[in-house]
């Protein structure tokens, strides 16, 4: 069980693109709007699925 959530991912760089995700920590807006009342084990949640967003606008980055 995870008690503890993590920090906001937020980077100030807010701005949607064309698909309704945030330019700067790659969260949709629901996703924005609903952080404070998640659960730590909801955000963890939408961190890894920021990520996903994060690598799939970035084709070209080392893996």
């Amino acid at each position: 069980m995870i008690d503890r959530g993590p920090n906001s991912p937020c980077l100030n760089i807010c701005s949607l693109d064309g698909r309704g995700v945030c330019r700067g920590c790659f969260r949709t807006i629901t996703e924005i709007a609903g952080w404070a009342g998640m659960k730590a084990g909801e955000q963890w949640d939408v961190i890894r699925r920021a990520a996903d967003r994060r690598g799939e606008s970035e084709p070209n980055r080392s893996k």
